[in-house]
């Protein structure tokens, strides 16, 4: 039996309504499988790759290379099976007739961010997903929910999961009172109770891993499991000079050179990339927060708390790092307990969640089973 399937253009975080092809992976008459890389495709936050969600031959390439469509558009026809092309311009002709470019199936179809009070400061966070063991995603330094764009909706197939803007990040409320991860944890913790979350995993990049530690150190009742990427809390080594590269930026060009020491693919740091993070540390109470935090956490360019010993066993654990990672170096997950998962990627950079998030994805996905609500 064969099917047709229609490949659109995805929508990949809250804001995004259009992305530009850049290029096109496969070629018509390819046969593809399903999580292959089909077409680059850059967005106002950042660019990556649409991955097949099904298998079966690219049929055709409807989208151009260079050209700008809006979320939901058509991409490319894939057949599974046999299919003549009187079959196929009729799925063609049936979608174009039905497609609204910045309709309700488009840019404002899913959830909504949400903001609530938490100990007098706002706090943003997203919830998607519903039911099992709930998954709180803490993003690093300077960072903010977007962070999770590849993760956030693939997680929540089968469960609850919430991404957040820790205080001071994102569209949170900028001011900090002590700047260190008791303050961070508190905000989480204060969310939890918000969604009445009694336990979760707790899935941290960078910074957020440190958050995670801390969390699960004064309080481990609330964390049935740990999933750290790039983790900072579990060695003193920290790239300094990106962290005072990008707290001192002033302009596009000076946030380009730090900001490519995340990435395995530099040409993923787009002007659109660079132009959202200056409008961001020009936000009031940005460049003191980031200030305040650097100073806290990463000292002279060291970390300032090394939660190793969290690592115990008790809470169970998983670790997953970018081989070369130019920021926190991959060796920290080195000499940890046998009961910890140690998960290090080839090729891959600190932002490993978002270059590489098939891979992540399907990595916490089979950890989970381990952790007990």
């Amino acid at each position: 039996m064969s099917q047709i399937h229609t490949l659109t253009m995805p929508k990949w975080g809250l804001s995004m309504t259009e992305g530009r092809v850049n290029a096109w992976l496969k070629a018509e008459g390819e046969a593809i499988a399903k999580g292959d890389e089909v077409l680059d495709v850059e967005t106002d936050k950042i660019s990556s790759s649409v991955e097949a969600p099904f298998s079966g031959t690219l049929r055709r390439c409807l989208a151009r290379e260079e050209e700008t469509l809006a979320v939901g558009a058509l991409l490319a026809i894939v057949v599974e099976g046999e299919a003549s092309e009187a079959e196929i311009d009729a799925v063609i002709a049936r979608f174009e007739e039905d497609f609204v470019p910045g309709g309700e199936d488009a840019a404002d179809a899913g959830p909504q961010a949400q903001r609530v009070d938490i100990d007098g400061r706002p706090l943003r966070y997203l919830e998607r997903g519903e039911g099992g063991l709930p998954l709180i995603l803490i993003h690093g330094f300077s960072g903010d929910l977007d962070n999770w764009l590849f993760n956030h909706e693939a997680l929540a197939a089968e469960r609850r999961v919430i991404a957040l803007d820790l205080p001071g990040h994102g569209q949170s409320g900028k001011t900090l009172a002590t700047g260190d991860l008791a303050e961070l944890g508190a905000a989480v913790l204060g969310l939890l109770d918000h969604l009445d979350i009694l336990r979760a995993v707790l899935v941290g990049h960078s910074m957020g891993g440190a958050v995670a530690l801390h969390l699960a150190q004064v309080a481990p009742q609330r964390v049935a499991g740990l999933v750290l990427i790039g983790s900072a809390g579990l060695g003193a080594e920290i790239n300094g000079e990106y962290l005072a590269g990008f707290v001192a930026a002033t302009s596009r060009n000076q946030l380009k050179g730090p900001v490519s020491l995340l990435f395995s693919d530099p040409g993923l740091v787009t002007r659109p990339l660079l132009e959202d993070l200056l409008k961001y540390k020009r936000l009031e109470g940005v460049d003191q927060a980031l200030h305040q935090l650097a100073g806290n956490l990463f000292p002279d360019g060291r970390q300032a708390q090394v939660l190793r010993d969290v690592l115990s066993g008790d809470i169970p654990a998983l670790l997953i790092w970018g081989k070369a990672d130019a920021i926190i170096p991959a060796q920290h997950a080195e000499g940890l307990p046998e009961t910890v998962q140690v998960e290090i990627l080839a090729d891959q950079g600190h932002m490993v969640q978002m270059e590489a998030a098939d891979r992540v994805n399907a990595l916490i996905q089979a950890f989970l089973p381990r952790c007990v609500a």
